[in-house]
């Protein structure tokens, strides 16, 4: 639900980013002049089309977790047989790039925040980029208080099948 949420969202934005890019209506200028950065159009188109870019990148990492996470749900219920290619290793294999794609899609999804905020200056970047250090940090170390405050790195944490 998570992937197809983070999916939604991305090609929403994306949707309406490239709605803002392709209109004549001047709604970029009152973006221009916001509080500090450069306001030339080369600067403007560059910030738009890499905050599509990101965007766009979030949504197929995304798509293709979810494709990855349903094949998981279809084989998992396959009876065991020896002669079969589908194998508890092999469901394994499919459910970790799944993870993977989700946890790719959603660090270009996180990492759009400041890009989106670099539209409006360097100042709204800084402070999105100190304020994300912690929460990504809190994404990535688990504290578990069976290892008595032993740091575990949250990608070396899993089980699967």
């Amino acid at each position: 639900m998570g992937s197809t949420l983070m999916a939604t969202t991305s090609i929403l934005l994306s949707s309406g980013l490239a709605a803002v890019i392709s209109s004549t209506y001047s709604v970029k200028k009152p973006l221009n002049d916001a509080v500090y950065g450069a306001h030339g159009e080369f600067m403007v188109a560059l910030k738009y089309v890499t905050l599509l870019t990101l965007f766009l990148f979030s949504f197929f990492c995304h798509s293709l977790s979810i494709r990855f996470i349903n094949q998981v749900n279809i084989l998992i219920n396959t009876p065991q047989d020896p002669m079969s290619l589908v194998t508890p290793e092999y469901i394994s294999e499919i459910l970790e790039r799944g993870f993977i794609l989700n946890t790719v899609g959603n660090r270009l999804f996180y990492g759009a925040l400041p890009i989106l905020l670099w539209i409006f200056g360097p100042v709204l970047v800084f402070l999105c980029t100190i304020t994300m250090v912690p929460v990504l940090y809190n994404l990535d170390v688990v504290f578990t208080s069976a290892n008595k405050g032993k740091m575990i790195n949250a990608n070396q944490n899993r089980d699967f099948v």
